[in-house]
């Protein structure tokens, strides 16, 4: 070994045993409880640990509730990651024009939301969709429309969750965006315009190819955070109404934390972390098709 890859393992050695802490080892024993009946009943008594084989995914595939859990994450990624992506690059492109004044103090404002709490603007904006005297329904009510319960009803407590969510994360891939679009060469906007390109002819063929790799970043980042999604349904409807808002992540969270079923739930988190890897495998695949990558 030359005196250069000792050098460079010696620096790279600290990163990868943090990962093997942190992902490695955690992965590998939810991987490990999944195929036991792990307890209650086993943490107070090893001896009453058994191996159950693939029995505990079998019986998930059989729950119908676990179904529905897929299904409404798959529903919060589908809509929240179009609503995420587009609101944080359509509002960098507004703050990267040259006629905004006080760029630095609109990118601090609209950042400040994603280093708040999220359990206290979820208690916030729950205020916020009451019924009876959200400020949200005030508004509506003002302008004659009639009170909404978007908590309370089965097809608008995802739609309401979203809004608040978007609203709660986009900062982050906002100031992404405006690094990405500082670098873009003005030289090629300057010649795509003197061409007569418009504003969306230069964004297609100009800016999204220059801005392609922090896309790419920004999405793959995006699903596996709505993915993983639990805490704002937790705080605003307890995964409710009817079950409507209960995601694989707060299902894993009941099997193992209110039905002490550990070993189901480490199943649940070991096909969330295959999904997870198979759509980033996917969207890795078109990034290299479109040479972000």
């Amino acid at each position: 070994m030359t005196r250069q890859e000792r050098a460079a393992w010696l620096f790279t050695a600290p990163v990868l045993a943090i990962i093997a802490l942190v992902f490695v080892l955690p992965t590998s024993l939810a991987l490990a409880l999944s195929v036991t009946d792990y307890s209650i009943y086993a943490l107070a008594d090893w001896s009453n640990l058994r191996f159950v084989g693939l029995g505990n995914f079998t019986e998930l595939l059989s729950t119908p509730l676990f179904w529905r859990a897929l299904g409404n994450t798959m529903l919060f990624a589908g809509i929240g990651v179009p609503m995420a992506i587009g609101t944080s690059l359509f509002t960098a492109l507004l703050l990267d024009d040259v006629t905004v004044r006080w760029k630095p103090l609109w990118r601090v404002l609209l950042f400040a939301p994603y280093v708040t709490s999220v359990v206290a603007t979820a208690v916030v904006w729950r205020i916020l969709f009451n019924e009876r005297f959200g400020l949200i329904n005030r508004a509506l009510g003002a302008i004659g429309i009639a009170p909404v319960d978007w908590l309370g009803g089965p097809h608008l407590s995802i739609p309401a969750i979203l809004i608040f969510v978007t609203w709660k994360i986009f900062g982050y891939n906002m100031i992404v965006f405006t690094a990405a679009l500082s670098a873009v060469p003005g030289e090629l906007i300057e010649a795509a315009r003197l061409d007569g390109a418009g504003r969306w002819g230069r964004f297609r063929h100009v800016t999204l190819p220059a801005i392609g790799p922090t896309l790419l970043l920004a999405t793959v980042m995006s699903v596996a955070g709505f993915l993983q999604i639990f805490a704002e349904p937790y705080v605003m409807t307890q995964g409710g109404p009817a079950q409507s808002t209960t995601t694989v992540l707060y299902f894993m969270f009941d099997e193992g934390f209110k039905w002490w079923n550990l070993g189901q739930a480490s199943a649940v988190a070991f096909i969330l972390f295959l999904m997870i890897l198979a759509v980033t495998l996917v969207q890795t695949r078109i990034g290299r098709r479109y040479e972000w990558l």
